[in-house]
């Protein structure tokens, strides 16, 4: 392959040079504008309810920046020659500074993105694109970034590189810049392919092999990504049960009970017709009124000892994991509020119960 610069005419190769001497002149100023951007960016967040892993900024190198402007547009009519896609790059490129804030999860990046747009009296945010967008409806896979186009308002760094580039004009203090909003994973992804698609050292070491694997690997990355928001809502979900003012304070119902189990125990068995109706009658005979009573009950090492002292021969259903649980914490006094009157003729709940407590006794004992 070929770099840009290297498919230029003489003429074209003219205009790109003077472009390239009047960057390497202004760059140190514009590396100012970056720093002012960054540490601006870094202030915005530094007590805001989202905190990126980190935001990080560059200031584009002289050679990336020859061969962006040494890109050709397609002849406009049949036979011509190509033309240069950006002429006129100082006016016309948003990416010579770029900022990009890092986060953990999706559904960061647009509390992120809108948290910058707010930010009217400092940035005029002039485009907003989900790079994602056209990937999803092409059916294809690539890395997911929010890219926003900001531009500057009245800054003073801005200012000092707008009389460096022509002091002949007046210094208004607004620029245009870019700033990337991506996850990690997307982050890793996207700086990987980077170098090896478009900074190879070597750039006919190139196998379409490559583009198979980036494509394997962003689709497991989106994997990846969706599991960890699961991950996180789920988290957040259980933590909200232990609130008494809010989530835990909640009602216990049949309803209740299905959604808090499925919650926090998803892998037990349940089968389609599971009666919640009954676990609602065995956490009330305890006078369980809130959410937080039953979550404190399904304790993951209580879940644990359970399981040992009983032995289950079978994975037990929710009524049955419930039933002994209760059992466990509150002995004959869960027999006598859940089981038949000990006069009455049967009674198999009783002595269920009543040879399962031996159990749990035997194993506290050992």
């Amino acid at each position: 392959m070929t770099s840009n610069y290297g498919r230029l005419d003489a003429g074209q190769r003219a205009i790109v040079d003077a472009s390239v001497q009047t960057y390497e002149r202004v760059r140190p100023a514009l590396k100012n504008v970056t720093r002012d951007v960054l540490y601006t960016l870094r202030d915005i967040f530094a007590d805001a309810e989202v905190t990126p892993l980190f935001i990080t900024g560059r200031t584009k190198t002289v050679e990336s920046f020859r061969e962006k402007i040494s890109r050709l547009d397609p002849p406009s009519e049949p036979g011509g020659a190509p033309t240069l896609k950006f002429p006129d790059p100082f006016r016309t490129l948003n990416d010579m500074v770029g900022v990009r804030v890092i986060t953990k999860l999706p559904s960061e990046n647009a509390m992120v993105a809108n948290l910058i747009k707010r930010q009217r009296q400092i940035y005029d945010c002039r485009g907003d694109r989900e790079k994602a967008i056209g990937s999803i409806e092409s059916g294809t896979y690539g890395y997911s970034s929010r890219h926003l186009i900001l531009r500057t308002i009245q800054n003073d760094a801005v200012r000092a590189y707008q009389a460096e580039f022509n002091p002949e004009l007046p210094a208004n203090g607004n620029y245009f810049f870019e700033c990337q909003v991506r996850t990690i994973f997307a982050h890793a992804w996207s700086e990987i392919e980077h170098d090896i698609r478009f900074k190879s050292q070597d750039p006919r070491a190139w196998s379409p092999q490559f583009d198979r694997q980036f494509t394997a690997t962003a689709a497991m990355l989106e994997v990846v990504e969706k599991e960890f928001a699961e991950l996180h809502e789920r988290y957040e979900t259980v933590r909200s049960f232990w609130d008494p003012a809010g989530e835990g304070g909640e009602p216990l119902s049949p309803d209740r009970i299905r959604d808090v189990w499925q919650t926090l125990l998803p892998h037990v068995d349940r089968k389609v017709d599971d009666d919640w109706g009954w676990a609602n009658e065995l956490v009330q005979a305890h006078g369980f009124t809130e959410t937080r009573q039953l979550v404190a009950l399904l304790d993951a090492e209580r879940i644990t000892e359970v399981r040992k002292a009983l032995d289950h021969r079978y994975s037990p259903g929710p009524d049955r994991l419930l039933d002994d649980l209760l059992l466990w914490r509150f002995g004959r006094e869960h027999i006598e509020l859940t089981a038949e009157p000990a006069g009455t003729e049967p009674h198999p709940r009783r002595d269920s119960l009543l040879r399962r407590l031996r159990q749990i006794e035997r194993y506290r004992l050992t």
